[in-house]
């Protein structure tokens, strides 16, 4: 299985990243880690998420209040969100649509 991120997913990885690094350095580094460790579960074992809906599924990251939400199709894990807890929830539903 392999994975991909949806554009405005990777953004909010990035953003994230780089606002945890400009606060405390090597924090944004941890971030990183963290969400691919994350991914390297979910590629395992992707039934582990939490369901959102009949497609969707999240995973709460264990140090930062974000979740991974994605999907799964064929062989492809879908990162749809980097979504932060305090963010609107489900924000990103329209993004569903534009994988």
């Amino acid at each position: 299985m392999r994975y991909e991120f949806h554009p405005e997913a990777a953004h909010e990885l990035t953003e994230a990243a780089l606002r945890y690094e400009s606060t405390v350095p090597s924090l944004g580094r941890r971030f990183l880690d963290e969400v691919e460790r994350v991914i390297d579960v979910l590629l395992d074992h992707p039934e582990v998420g939490a369901p959102v809906d009949r497609e969707l599924r999240h995973f709460i990251l264990r140090r930062f209040p974000f979740s991974v939400v994605y999907a799964c199709s064929g062989d492809v894990l879908m990162i749809v969100a980097i979504a932060h807890g305090s963010r609107e929830p489900e924000y990103w539903r329209s993004r569903v649509h534009d994988r």
